[in-house]
């Protein structure tokens, strides 16, 4: 199974208010191991970065001025996700922002939700950890599967960090190696041949008390039965 670990940073809250995206990052996994392809795009909005937006993700008008705007990236971006399960956390947020700028582009493409299936790891959160915060940095916490110091929110830091927090969440990664990227696997594992154990000859070492070691075993059962009112089991070593 192909799955694709989506983040995204905007200028804010509402695409139907005039805010737009400035990042896209994607993490691909495949077979529930992580693959090492990704998909990230920086994005000119064109409009200016409001500076609560930029204290977030610190994307600055002058570091996005360069950038390609939405239009020059949609294809690849959506040729990247279409056919996969997209895992985001608070996916109607990223969602409704991708819908919006892949529709506002007339070029018929469809909702994201019907090419590809949606997992909403916020929803899987909140029904694992009632009453609990889920924020992503909240999780990270909860399964320390991935260590990382940030200051700032980056899509493709977030996403590679919502991987590792969806695997833990759902049992784990099915092996620490990487996937090849056509899905097959990059273990190298060493043939293992099973031990005959019908041909060897064990030895055995045969401990026995010694005289002194005899002797104080007696005198510890002594005191026991003294204790015990004179019941004592096993008090007799001959056969040792």
């Amino acid at each position: 199974m192909r799955q694709i670990i989506l983040d995204t940073e905007t200028t804010g809250f509402d695409p139907k208010q005039g805010d737009r995206l400035v990042e896209i990052g994607c993490v691909e996994m495949i077979d529930r191991k992580i693959t090492g392809n990704t998909y990230h795009q920086y994005i000119n909005p064109q409009r200016d970065v409001p500076e609560d937006a930029i204290a977030i993700h610190g994307l600055t008008n002058e570091f996005l001025d360069d950038k390609p705007i939405f239009s020059q990236v949609a294809d690849e971006f959506f040729n990247f996700v279409k056919g996969a399960e997209l895992i985001i956390h608070n996916a109607p947020f990223d969602l409704g922002f991708l819908d919006f700028e892949l529709n506002e582009l007339n070029r018929g493409y469809p909702n994201l939700a019907s090419v590809c299936s949606i997992i909403d790891t916020l929803v899987m959160a909140r029904e694992m950890r009632p009453g609990q915060r889920n924020t992503l940095d909240a999780l990270a916490k909860e399964y320390p599967t991935y260590s990382v110091n940030r200051d700032l929110h980056g899509a493709l830091l977030d996403s590679e960090i919502l991987a590792y927090v969806y695997l833990a969440m759902t049992g784990g990664q099915k092996s620490l190696e990487l996937a090849a990227s056509d899905g097959s696997s990059s273990d190298s594992l060493m043939p293992v041949t099973p031990i005959d154990r019908s041909q060897m000859q064990l030895a055995l070492p045969v401990y026995r008390l010694s005289p002194s070691e005899r002797q104080s075993h007696y005198d510890r059962l002594e005191t026991i039965k003294k204790s015990s009112g004179g019941v004592v089991i096993f008090e007799d070593l001959d056969t040792a």
